[in-house]
């Protein structure tokens, strides 16, 4: 169980986030359009996983946009951006800010990908949605880089999730 804050509040999650060095636990997302996708889906890519609560939050959407321009730009990664938010406001939010370069992902049918990840709230307002986590892989799914994000209204660090692609 990890604990983080929110405006300074303690809160937990279900657990910690993947090792790095460990491999990425499969999952099962839902894409804007409807259609599903798993780390398969991504073979060959070194993949950024932009985990948040929610886009209708200023620092999610922030991080959303950030990774759009500067990682998504890379040919040879893949930006997952995944919240609780269902598939239709997610695509309406990318489309409506240009955002080409991330690929939107809700969990609303998996609910266990938190679980598996160690990033479901567990109390507080923000009980049942995810909390702020960057992870970065390998093409091979390896784990190159894990942040939990420690103050839910904090962005994350990019500089350090984006060397990690080097």
């Amino acid at each position: 169980m990890a604990t983080i804050t929110l405006k300074g509040n303690c809160i937990q999650t279900v657990g910690e986030l993947p090792a790095v060095g460990s491999q990425l636990p499969g999952f099962c997302l839902v894409k804007s359009d409807l259609s599903e996708v798993s780390p398969a889906d991504f073979v060959g890519r070194k993949l950024v996983l932009n985990i948040f609560p929610s886009l209708d939050t200023a620092v999610c959407a922030a991080s959303v946009r950030r990774f759009n321009k500067e990682a998504g730009e890379r040919g040879d990664a893949a930006v997952l951006c995944i919240s609780a938010d269902l598939p239709f406001a997610q695509g309406r939010f990318c489309t409506t800010e240009g955002l080409e370069n991330v690929v939107s992902l809700s969990v609303f049918r998996s609910p266990e990908f938190g679980a598996d990840y160690g990033l479901t709230i567990t109390d507080g307002p923000l009980k049942g949605l995810l909390s702020r986590a960057v992870i970065v892989a390998d093409a091979s799914g390896k784990v190159l880089y894990a942040e939990q994000v420690p103050e839910i209204v904090q962005e994350p660090d990019y500089d350090k999730a984006l060397a990690a692609l080097a």
